[in-house]
């Protein structure tokens, strides 16, 4: 079972974020879709196209992820389910793609040597792609967890 993992992720201050942008995602699988089209929209703002197609992939696995395993029942059946959340923070030399959504459940990369397999990979792209990643519980009056994935971006000049 992996810790809340937050080592990775290097002190990053709220106020200095250049840019940050997010959506609500509904629970159902074509949300992966809306979320690509968000990360590229967002991207393309931003002037990010170096990582965009490693970014995009992070994002697709992240969203998966929170709407395969991080939501009650069956994803896409109740409309009045609580929703995953995309987040996209940007430092001058970061960014941050974080996934919100309502279980407490610990992601836990699946250990497989089945490289044909359909699925169960998707922590494994987001290791090999990300520069870090990791999880953390949400405090307060927030219920559930955020998955994260760090780039390093490259700087003008």
């Amino acid at each position: 079972m992996l810790k809340p993992l937050r080592q990775g992720l290097p002190p990053l201050d709220p106020a200095a974020v250049s840019n940050a942008a997010s959506c609500a995602l509904p629970a159902r699988y074509e949300a992966v879709r809306e979320a690509r089209r968000f990360t590229r929209g967002t991207l393309d703002q931003w002037d990010i196209g170096d990582r965009f197609d490693d970014i995009c992939l992070v994002v697709s696995e992240l969203v998966t992820n929170a709407l395969r395993h991080g939501l009650p029942g069956e994803a896409g059946c109740p409309e009045h389910a609580p929703s995953v959340r995309l987040h996209l923070l940007r430092w001058s030399e970061r960014l941050v793609c974080a996934v919100r959504d309502p279980s407490h459940e610990t992601p836990v990369p699946r250990d497989s040597d089945d490289f044909s397999a359909e699925s169960g990979r998707g922590l494994f792209l987001v290791d090999s792609f990300a520069d870090s990643w990791g999880w953390h519980p949400l405090a307060g009056s927030l219920q559930g967890k955020v998955v994260w994935a760090l780039f390093r971006l490259r700087t003008a000049g």
